[in-house]
């Protein structure tokens, strides 16, 4: 059984996600058995939440048991986690600080694995969010994707914008209002019939970038149902993006410098 009070309003998928990976990865099966209560009733459906109230999850020891990330390196400034797809950045960092203070500095979308740094000290964040902006974290990404590659490799110039309200981007080849540059690198590792296993290096780090950018030159990332080819992904029973954040590296700064020339790997591989 886990307990929670709720800080701020968002339905009960959404503060599942953010707050409890165990009961994220078994949301469906928990409302189907009717194991959530918010204010004393139990619920099967996925109902408002609003500030104050109190969500009992009644998992059994086998969900909660069910690991979340693996970690990479910890110190007394940092640790880098290799996350788990289909739990949150935001869910992560809620189960981290149950054993102490962490920070977050950046995100992971929920069902892209791998490598995510929180900080433990304030100056640390500091830092890491200051080299962030200024692209002195260097990530690396590995992708299968739809083999509509032209080119071994290349690096692609366009456009992005967010829609907010439907919670995804557009892609444009020339400037247009509203929409920011954006460079996406990638380099043809394997081909498997229709797949290809890609490594991806991002130069600029927008929302949705690798996957509305390679779905943009038509090759879209296997398993990924916003921007992805629907008859390839159901070829291959593939329901969250095969994307994994595989390579990590820094240009830091004082304190932090010691991380310098160290490369950081993930352990996961995007598999059909």
């Amino acid at each position: 059984m886990k307990k929670f009070t709720v800080r701020q309003p968002a339905d009960l998928k959404t503060f599942t996600d953010e707050n409890y990976p165990q009961g994220s990865f078994a949301f469906a099966a928990l409302l189907r058995a009717r194991d959530i209560k918010v204010n004393g009733a139990r619920t099967g459906r996925n109902m408002r939440l609003n500030a104050g109230d109190e969500v009992i999850y009644y998992t059994t020891p086998a969900q909660e048991a069910k690991p979340t990330h693996g970690v990479v390196y910890e110190d007394a400034n940092i640790i880098i986690c290799d996350k788990f797809s289909g739990v949150s950045s935001e869910g992560l960092l809620g189960e981290l600080n149950e054993g102490g203070k962490y920070y977050a500095v950046h995100r992971l979308d929920r069902n892209t694995e791998g490598l995510i740094v929180y900080a433990k000290t304030a100056a640390a964040k500091g830092e890491l969010e200051l080299a962030f902006r200024e692209r002195r974290v260097h990530k690396s990404y590995l992708a299968l994707c739809k083999d509509g590659f032209s080119r071994p490799a290349a690096t692609l110039t366009a456009y992005l914008k967010k829609d907010e309200r439907n919670a995804e981007v557009d892609i444009s080849d020339e400037p247009r209002r509203g929409y920011v540059r954006i460079v996406t690198e990638y380099k043809l590792l394997e081909r498997t019939g229709d797949v290809a296993l890609v490594q991806v290096t991002l130069h600029t780090g927008k929302t949705h970038q690798i996957r509305a950018h390679m779905a943009h030159i038509n090759c879209p990332l296997l398993g990924d149902e916003k921007y992805g080819d629907a008859a390839l992904n159901k070829k291959y029973g593939a329901r969250r993006q095969r994307l994994v954040a595989k390579y990590l590296s820094f240009e830091l700064c004082g304190e932090l410098s010691y991380l310098n020339g160290r490369v950081f790997e993930s352990t996961f591989m995007p598999e059909t």
